[in-house]
């Protein structure tokens, strides 16, 4: 088995680089295939991958939290802590007999973090080309739904892309790129973008093979970039990444991504069975 394994490219900046760097071949996919097939021109790809892609909410009319509320994501998990002051409702024996005087406590909810940790997604980036564009943009955004509603939670959420393609009998072609970053805010157009629109895998990532060195780039694309399984690993990911979940590709066949609330649906399942959310069921 050959293997052709892209450095981790660990920033979303590193990645819009790295898909924009000159191409080693005439006739990449990346640049030059349909926009039609690849549901945007290479200018608006780039485009919605700066500036994100808000239209799926747009023409649902409704926002992330509205989405999220649809979905039945749970509230945020809170637990009551002690807050020392002059006045409260309870005395502190040992600090009113030290003569402190904060002595008083009273109980105040905080929001907390059920894991305590920041949640990483592999999600794959690649699928058949049989896989419909609405299957595409339906697990985008309810993956998006979800990220919102674990950052309500007080969790952190770190996002990675993943490209895995098989070609010919032995040759495995992947690469990994870092979405989202643990700590910063959460960008729901570019996610949406990263994980909902066709053009991330047809324009960016492909063109990200075409700017591999010739012989790399010619053979992918003879192969037309590959074929199932799609299948990402945690081991793709930096070895300090830890405990990653890793999404399912896209199969043409599967039906959870049939609609919407279906694909909120099956969110809101496995992620409450993995105990990151609280299921409060169906609204």
């Amino acid at each position: 088995m050959t293997e052709r394994v892209l450095a981790p490219i660990l920033s979303w900046q590193e990645f819009l680089d790295t898909a924009r760097a000159p191409e080693s071949i005439p006739d990449g996919d990346g640049r030059h295939g349909t926009a039609e097939w690849a549901g945007a021109s290479w200018e608006e790809a780039l485009r919605l991958a700066v500036d994100g892609w808000h239209l799926p909410l747009q023409e649902q009319r409704i926002t992330v939290g509205a989405l999220r509320e649809r979905a039945g994501l749970g509230a945020p998990v809170m637990s009551l802590e002690p807050v020392w002051d002059v006045t409260g409702s309870e005395v502190d024996i040992s600090a009113y007999l030290a003569g402190e005087p904060e002595c008083m406590v009273d109980s105040v909810p905080r929001r907390v973090s059920r894991r305590g940790k920041v949640v990483t997604f592999l999600i794959p980036a690649a699928y058949s080309h049989e896989t419909p564009h609405d299957s595409v943009r339906n697990r985008g955004l309810a993956l998006a739904a979800l990220c919102a509603a674990l950052i309500g939670a007080g969790h952190g959420v770190e996002i990675w892309s993943g490209f895995t393609a098989r070609a010919g009998e032995d040759e495995v072609y992947s690469g990994v790129a870092r979405v989202i970053t643990p700590g910063e805010p959460l960008d729901v157009g570019r996610l949406i973008f990263a994980v909902a629109h066709p053009a991330m895998l047809r324009r960016l990532w492909l063109a990200v093979w075409d700017g591999q060195d010739a012989a790399t780039a010619a053979a992918f694309k003879a192969a037309s970039y590959g074929r199932p399984p799609y299948t990402c690993r945690p081991g793709d990911l930096p070895g300090e990444v830890r405990d990653p979940y890793v999404f399912p590709y896209l199969d043409p066949g599967e039906r959870q991504w049939g609609d919407l609330d279906t694909a909120l649906a099956w969110c809101r399942a496995m992620f409450a069975e993995l105990g990151l959310i609280q299921d409060r069921g169906p609204r």
